[in-house]
């Protein structure tokens, strides 16, 4: 235990709320105990709030028993006593002082041992003397450790304590132990706060925060359950494997994190360990089933487990582990023998004959015709069932149970199972069969719809994948069918992975060509459907004719699905176009039937397309509801969270909170970059430095938005609707100074968006070239600009730009000393993001200085000296003179801190002033 400087706190990844209730209970009554599982964060927690408490100048003690001390008298309170300030000691009567020396084995002990009743009133005495000089708060850590003569001398120096010494304790208890095992006050004197796990959202920002990889944020919290040390375990084992990790349901786990389950496990005695065996066997565990497979104490064995930790256990009696890491690792380490028998005997007990067949096939390694043909038949009503992850493991099992000697059955078994589980996302099974299918002699053709299937589980993650990719190519020589699909998804990674849309069209062509030649429309119309989105990255006027042959064989076609299809991208189409009422009713006629039948990467790429489309819309709650719903939808299903964080940036930069868009924006930047996804990246690049514009950070906004243009440049993409860089760059860069450049920007791609009949990427342009006009010293051609930009965009239904023009109307007329005017824009958009529910936009309008009513004339202002001060230099002058720094003048002015520093020392020159005490004085009280 020590006394010890805290610095100024940081709560940890999603315990701000527990903080905040923490806070209020010790307040309140001065005792709380935090508890919960061990790895759940308590101790972060504690340490959080022990850094409040020193930054309010409180003396902060920290006690932290260790194993051995539980079985070692006295041990915590000599640790306490031993490591106060020597003073606090002061004014201790001869036999307090002596049967503290005794405890400290600063002396040596009586033959009766120390005095019982001095040491409880000294140690109460020394914690009072404390709390008289000021607040205190005592942090005991792992409380459970405290030998029991501590725990009654604590307890009597607590209970005399006075209010001003608060105590947290924290407690990791022992679930095999029945009854409470804190000791240190009664249960009634303090408030019991649990702990809980983080969810899917919360364990990606800590992945973020400890560097980790992001994109499998929710597979890493379904196999951890929340617990933080488990999670980060977890993805110390993917940021170690040496291949490539894509959406696979198992991941691979390094000994750190199976031996951090192990340890979980380990206090189970091994009549849990049976029950538990069984729970992680079977498909759907209940409480009766665990009994009647042999466990007729099922209920008591599970309710250790339960108390333990590892799992819950519903009012039906259904069983759940609190993390996946926890049954996989329990199997892991079950020899076969007792895998078998597990299987065996719930075969016997189960009640559907799909997973009867299941544990049948399971609880043997001998390869059987008939049980393969009946696993195989469980496949496909699983498949018609709706569950699709049960199919694909039953098409591998089916696969693996075919005997070796049928050799042609048991490939097209495993080309069926790979197809099963690309269908079913399951990457680790798709390998599975691959792997399998490719060591044994198949046909090319067969090789061929392995590695595609492989492919088709890569998800936004394409690279590392150059092989397989170079040899299904090899294989279908010769097959135009193969190749046309081959070549389809060639396609999608040249412009996903390699960020190459010319390669990508020319791929996309010579499929649908292919795919046409052979009669598959299906394939066609993909091959046809991604040479639009092509066509449009590359400003072709093609484009929409391409997409309406494409959406001509889906109608013929009817694909299963709509992520990838004409009909998605006619939507995305419409929302690029602003025809947003067309985009949000076709999005409305489909979202119903994909989230009752679809898969669910159709139901979030339709959600995602909507919150963007109700963000750009103005209908801001809408928006946050829908980029809310697809994040969830995207972390439960273990996909890559990059596209999800995008359009959550996007919905919260509309309505929510510009800090939070900013946090979502880094995550999606970090998520693309592993995933090696270009297409998104510069999305959540731009998306994070229009933010970055918005909130003043001018030199952060250039610098982002440089790497947009470089990147979509990069790329040759043409056409300036897909992503609406190139006026937030004019505006940083005008914001920078950097008024040439701002408008050659404008000039270049003006003309491109005029040809391909963009009109509001055109009002986007009037909006910027508007402030380069008042750049200029050309205020009235400016107002006008922007006056009729912001009504434009009205008519055309984007309010939040019609907002954002209007605040940049109020900035000119500011500067013109027009103050009726400047009010009147300002008010005017403070109405509309106020109607839209705009949130941060509205804040914006009512707490930026810049954006408030001008200020009044300093007094002199008609001095010569200052009226050869530019309308720029004066306002900077005045914000200075009246005490802003550089780096909040610069947000304000919604310039860069360079930019500030420049204009302040021409200041200063024309001013004849070396000081912003010498500046002050030049405005007050001018010569």
């Amino acid at each position: 235990m020590q006394v010890r400087p805290v610095p100024y706190p940081t709560a940890p990844v999603g315990r701000e709320d527990l903080l905040g209730r923490l806070d209020q209970v010790l307040r309140a009554r001065g005792r709380a105990l935090l508890t919960g599982p061990a790895g759940i964060g308590k101790t972060e927690v504690a340490q959080a709030a022990a850094d409040h408490a020193g930054c309010r100048g409180e003396t902060v003690l920290w006690l932290s028993p260790q194993p051995a001390d539980r079985d070692m008298a006295g041990a915590a309170a000599a640790a306490l006593v031993s490591s106060v300030p020597p003073a606090a000691l002061d004014g201790l009567p001869d036999p307090q002082r002596a049967a503290v020396a005794v405890l400290c084995r600063e002396a040596a002990a009586p033959e009766a041992g120390w005095d019982p009743v001095a040491l409880r009133l000294g140690i109460a005495r020394i914690l009072r003397t404390l709390a008289e000089r000021g607040p205190v708060l005592l942090v005991v850590d792992d409380a459970q450790r405290i030998d029991a003569d501590s725990a009654d001398l604590l307890r009597f120096a607590l209970h005399l304590a006075p209010a001003e010494l608060r105590v947290l304790a924290v407690e990791t208890p022992d679930p095999y132990v029945d009854g409470a095992s804190f000791t240190l006050w009664v249960p009634s004197e303090a408030d019991v706060l649990l702990v809980p796990p983080l969810h899917a959202d919360e364990i990606a920002e800590l992945l973020v925060h400890h560097r980790l990889p992001s994109r499998m944020a929710g597979r890493i919290h379904r196999t951890s359950g929340g617990n933080p040390r488990l999670a980060l375990a977890v993805g110390r084992s993917l940021a170690d494997a040496r291949t490539p990790v894509h959406h696979a349901e198992a991941l691979p786990l390094s000994g750190r994190a199976r031996d951090l389950a192990r340890r979980m496990l380990a206090p189970a005695s091994p009549a849990v360990r049976a029950a538990l065996l069984l729970a992680a066997l079977a498909l759907r565990p209940t409480a009766a089933l665990i009994r009647r497979a042999g466990r007729p104490t099922a209920e008591a064995e599970l309710a250790a487990a339960e108390r333990a930790g590892l799992i819950s256990v519903t009012e039906d009696g259904t069983v759940a582990f609190t993390a996946g890491l926890l049954p996989s690792t329990l199997v892991h380490d079950t020899c076969w023998t007792e895998r078998s028998a597990g299987h065996a005997a719930l075969a016997r007990v189960v009640d559907d004959p799909v997973e009867e067949v299941r544990h049948r096939a399971l609880a043997t390694d001998v390869p059987d015709e008939d049980l393969a043909a009946e696993v195989a038949a469980a496949a496909d009503t699983a498949r018609r069932r709706g569950n699709s992850a049960l199919a694909a493991e039953l098409a591998l099992l089916a696969a693996e149970s075919t005997p070796v000697r049928l050799g042609d059955r048991r490939i097209a078994r495993l080309v069926d199972a790979a197809e099963e589980a690309a269908r079913a996302a399951r990457a680790d099974l798709a390998m599975r069969a691959a792997a399998d299918l490719l060591a044994r002699d198949a046909a090319p053709a067969d090789r061929v719809r392995a590695r595609l299937a492989v492919l088709d589980t890569a998800g936004q993650g394409l690279t590392d994948l150059d092989e397989l990719y170079v040899h299904a190519t090899e294989d279908s020589d010769g097959d135009p069918g193969l190749r046309a699909a081959v070549l389809l998804r060639l396609a999608v990674k040249y412009v996903l992975a390699d960020g190459d849309p010319v390669r990508s069209r020319a791929a996309a062509v010579e499929s649908a060509e292919l795919a046409t030649s052979v009669g598959d429309r299906h394939t066609a119309a993909k091959a046809l459907t991604q040479q639009a989105r092509m066509d449009r990255v590359l400003g072709s006027p093609d484009a929409e004719r391409t997409l309406a042959r494409a959406r001509t064989l889906e109608m013929t076609d009817r694909p299963l699905g709509v992520r990838n299809t004409a009909q998605i991208l006619t939507i995305r189409h419409a929302l690029f176009d602003d025809r947003l009422g067309e985009a949000r009713d076709r999005v409305h006629a489909l979202l119903p039937l994909v989230e009752q039948r679809g898969p669910v990467e159709d139901a979030i790429e339709l959600l995602n397309t909507l919150a963007e489309v109700e963000a750009r819309r103005g209908q801001c709650a809408a928006a946050l509801a829908h980029a809310g719903r697809s994040l969830a939808l995207t972390l439960e299903a273990g996909l890559s969270p990059g596209p999800a964080w995008y359009v959550l940036a996007l919905a919260e930069t509309a309505g929510g909170s510009f800090a939070r868009a900013a946090g979502y924006a880094r995550r999606s930047v970090q998520a693309s970059e592993e995933e090696g996804d270009h297409v998104f990246l510069s999305r959540s690049l731009y998306a994070l430095g229009r933010v970055q514009l918005v909130t003043g950070d001018v030199a952060g906004a250039l610098e982002t938005l440089r790497r947009v243009r470089d990147a979509e440049r990069a790329r040759c993409a043409v056409d300036p609707s897909m992503l609406r860089w190139h006026e937030e760059l004019a505006e940083a860069l005008l914001a920078n100074d950097a008024r040439d450049e701002a408008e050659a920007l404008l000039a270049d791609v003006g003309p491109v968006a005029e040809r391909l009949g963009r009109t509001t990427v055109l009002l986007g342009f009037d909006r910027a070239y508007g402030l380069c006009l008042a750049a200029g010293g050309k205020t009235d051609e400016s107002v006008a600009l922007l006056a009729e930009t912001a009504d434009r965009f009205g008519a055309q239904g984007l309010v939040l730009e019609q907002g954002r023009c209007l605040i940049a109307l109020s900035r000119v007329e500011r500067r013109r000393r027009r103050r009726s005017a400047a009010q009147q824009a300002l008010h005017a958009a403070a109405t509309v993001f106020e109607r839209a529910g705009a949130v941060p936009w509205l804040a914006l309008t009512a707490e930026n200085p810049s954006y408030a009513e001008p200020a009044p004339a300093a007094p002199g202002a008609g001095n010569a000296a200052l009226s050869r001060l530019t309308e720029a230099e004066l306002h900077l002058a005045r914000l200075v003179g009246e005490g802003a720094s550089n780096q909040e003048a610069a947000a304000r002015l919604y310039l860069s801190v360079k930019t500030v520093e420049a204009r302040l020392t021409r200041i200063y020159q024309k001013l004849d002033v070396r000081s912003r005490a010498q500046l002050a004085t030049a405005l007050n009280h001018p010569v």
